[in-house]
């Protein structure tokens, strides 16, 4: 896997991070250093960690399917990225709650639960990252550092333009997970 497919893929796979993150900067009256670095952390790290779980669940498993690994990654990659377009669709970008008090929802709970939620297409992607013998290392140093970047901007884009992004972000990450999907197949198949 070259640099630049998984710059995409780690883009991709932080869209999630990113539209929460706008969600979180409607709740600020101004955003401080510790926002931002609670959401960039918390996402980036949740980003990073569930592909390696992944990797490792995968690797366990990767002689058994290396028959069939390239439909394995495509029907993930198509699933999750399905799922993220259907989401961006239902979502009403209207109802995004601006009523929030100053710093409400940065707590442990509220943090852990969000970033385990927008990281559990990660845990596919790193099954897939198995499957085809990626360096993890590298991937999921990437996938974090991308994931940490592109929360924080959430949160500064958030608190300047609200929602009204949200769902073009969930949106553009599904569109990009089921192009990467459907070049690995091809690349299997034909070539």
């Amino acid at each position: 896997m070259s640099f630049i497919e998984l710059i995409i893929i780690a883009i991709g796979l932080s869209m999630d991070a990113f539209a929460v993150s706008i969600g979180k900067g409607l709740s600020l009256k101004k955003i401080k250093l510790s926002h931002a670095l609670k959401v960039g952390l918390w996402f980036g790290g949740f980003q990073a960690l569930m592909p390696l779980m992944g990797y490792l669940l995968g690797s366990t498993f990767a002689d058994i399917v290396s028959a069939f690994d390239h439909w394995v990654a495509f029907a993930l990659l198509t699933l999750i990225g399905g799922n993220m377009i259907k989401e961006s669709i239902e979502k009403d970008d209207d109802d995004c709650d601006c009523n929030k008090k100053e710093g409400d929802g940065f707590g442990f709970s509220t943090m852990f639960t969000l970033a385990v939620a927008t990281s559990i297409d990660a845990l596919a992607v790193g099954v897939t990252f198995a499957f085809f013998k990626v360096a993890i290392i590298p991937a999921i140093i990437t996938i974090g550092i991308t994931t940490f970047l592109f929360s924080i901007a959430g949160l500064k884009i958030g608190n300047i333009f609200g929602c009204k992004y949200k769902s073009h972000a969930e949106l553009f990450g599904g569109v990009i997970l089921i192009l990467i999907g459907l070049k690995i197949l091809i690349e299997h198949t034909i070539f």
